[in-house]
């Protein structure tokens, strides 16, 4: 059996990412899980956060912030269908903390619940984004 699983990542614009990793961690909606070669297979919804992916051991560790999704498991791959992904290292604290006083903003004068949700969806994702930059 081999010791790396296939690991694709799919955002609506593009294929991001198609090549193996020893290690996955996934951030599910019921909270991080790990996956490997020779895992069951499983579906399950992620929320946002950092998708870490593990090389050979030792290996440096790739980290991709998604903002929510689907992952595919099955004993030899791993594909993530992505809302949103970018790298980490893209990632630009001064342009979000920005994003996040104008949401705030945007909230704040927001009448419909409708609108009130959006933003508030907006918000959590942003805020997810600065959490993946302090390198939790």
């Amino acid at each position: 059996m081999s010791t790396q699983i296939q690991f694709e990542l799919v955002s609506p614009e593009e294929k991001l990412v198609s090549e193996p990793a020893f290690l996955i961690e996934i951030p599910g909606d019921e909270g991080m899980f790990g996956v490997m070669s020779g895992h069951c297979s499983l579906v399950s919804s992620l929320k946002p956060g950092v998708v870490k992916l593990h090389g050979a051991q030792g290996a440096d560790v790739r980290k991709i912030f998604i903002a929510g999704g689907f992952a595919d498991v099955t004993p030899a791959n791993c594909t993530i269908l992505a809302e949103e992904a970018i790298d980490v290292k893209d990632l630009n604290k001064e342009n979000l903390d920005s994003a996040l006083k104008d949401l705030n903003d945007d909230l704040g004068i927001a009448e419909e619940v409708i609108d009130k949700q959006r933003i508030a969806d907006k918000i959590t994702i942003v805020k997810a984004k600065l959490f993946a930059l302090s390198g939790y």
